[in-house]
């Protein structure tokens, strides 16, 4: 008897979950050096394709659907969703960088990576914090607890997720290439500027690692 298997294949960041995204990571780490045991990783986290029906499929199944994951766009163009909905509840993506708490800056900077890891559900949850009051395109977010929980943020898709990274990227790349600019004679540099700037070019760094990385994989 034939079996039928239903498949549905991911187009966009938009489908698939952190969740899934970090549990195929993690197989791809572990698999580096098998290719086709990767590609069995691809097909089962984001198609729902077990291992062993992969190498049952018609080659132009395949090849069809290999392709169509190849052909998600890369996510460096994807905008930062300022406010997001998760179970009903509305957050919002920090307001004000600027004057962020010291408390969400000191535990942002702890993690040794900036990038889409285990971690990163997080920062999320530092970054976006329910709303508590809204007018026109401003609001107001709940004060920074000190608790960071990426429970919520395990099922919430990677256009999300991509989107807020890459603001961090370049706006962090933009500020760090605008104030050296502004700096003609690095002696004039005040001392505290200098460590600020040294905390942030950290934190680029960071960000930069993370973000060739993913282009690598």
């Amino acid at each position: 008897m034939k079996e039928t298997l239903e498949i549905t294949i991911p187009t966009s960041w938009g489908d698939i979950t952190l969740r899934k995204w970090l549990e195929l990571q993690t197989d791809l780490e572990s698999y580096k050096d098998n290719e086709e045991a990767q590609t069995a990783s691809l097909f089962w986290h984001l198609c729902g394709i077990p291992a062993d029906k992969t190498r049952l499929l018609p080659k132009s199944s395949y090849t069809h659907i290999k392709g169509k994951l190849d052909s998600i766009p890369t996510p460096n163009s994807l905008e930062l969703q300022r406010l997001v909905t998760i179970g009903g509840v509305e957050y919002g993506f920090e307001p004000n960088l600027g004057e962020i708490a010291y408390g969400a800056y000191a535990d942002l900077t702890q993690y040794e990576s900036a990038g889409i890891d285990k971690n990163w559900g997080k920062i999320m949850s530092i970054l976006y914090r329910p709303v508590t009051k809204k007018v026109g395109d401003m609001y107001s977010i709940q004060t920074y607890t000190g608790v960071a929980d990426d429970t919520i943020w395990l099922d919430t898709t990677m256009d999300i997720h991509y989107g807020a990274m890459f603001f961090f990227l370049h706006t962090s790349m933009d500020l760090y290439k605008d104030t050296l600019n502004s700096m003609t004679n690095r002696e004039e540099i005040p001392h505290n500027i200098r460590r600020i700037l040294a905390e942030s070019g950290k934190l680029i760094l960071q960000f930069t690692n993370s973000q060739m990385a993913m282009l690598k994989k």
